[in-house]
């Protein structure tokens, strides 16, 4: 299994697998001014792009987006593999802390080190973004993680 950033080509794989996993995809091709960019890692195996990842970043503080894996690779590890190459990547840009919300997947972050965050008290970058204003409903889970510097 091979992980390495996203590039132009991946976009459409990595909507259908969060697509498929009914996570948010709306505001992937936005670029408002008072947002950055979502960048993806992928995973990709023998069969192509089996995971991917998102970082969006604002400054010292990222909101994790989206960690997603096709069904017939999870329970192997790769999603900790994913998210533990996210947080280099985003240690790497300067990120101290990452937030995310989550419907489901609260005890997979809690056994990485994420705990429960008051989802009003997120810097206003990240309270402001379409995933934290419209896409992850108010009863999503926030959780947060400051990242070691290395």
């Amino acid at each position: 299994m091979n992980i390495r950033p996203a590039t132009p080509q991946d976009e459409e794989r990595i909507r259908d697998l969060l697509a498929d996993a009914h996570l948010p995809v709306l505001d992937l091709d936005q670029n408002a001014p008072d947002q950055s960019r979502v960048e993806f890692l992928v995973a990709e195996g023998a069969d192509g792009i089996v995971g991917a990842v998102g970082l969006q970043a604002f400054g010292n503080v990222g909101l994790l987006r989206s960690l997603v894996l096709a069904p017939s690779i999870r329970g192997a590890g790769h999603g900790s593999r994913l998210l533990a190459a996210l947080e280099t990547t985003a240690r790497d840009r300067g990120v101290g802390e990452l937030l995310l919300l989550t419907e489901t997947a609260a005890p997979f972050f809690s056994k990485h080190g994420y705990v429960v965050a008051d989802r009003g008290a997120a810097p206003a970058s990240i309270r402001e973004t379409a995933e934290f204003r419209a896409l992850c409903p108010a009863t999503a889970t926030c959780m947060s993680k400051r990242l070691a510097t290395p």
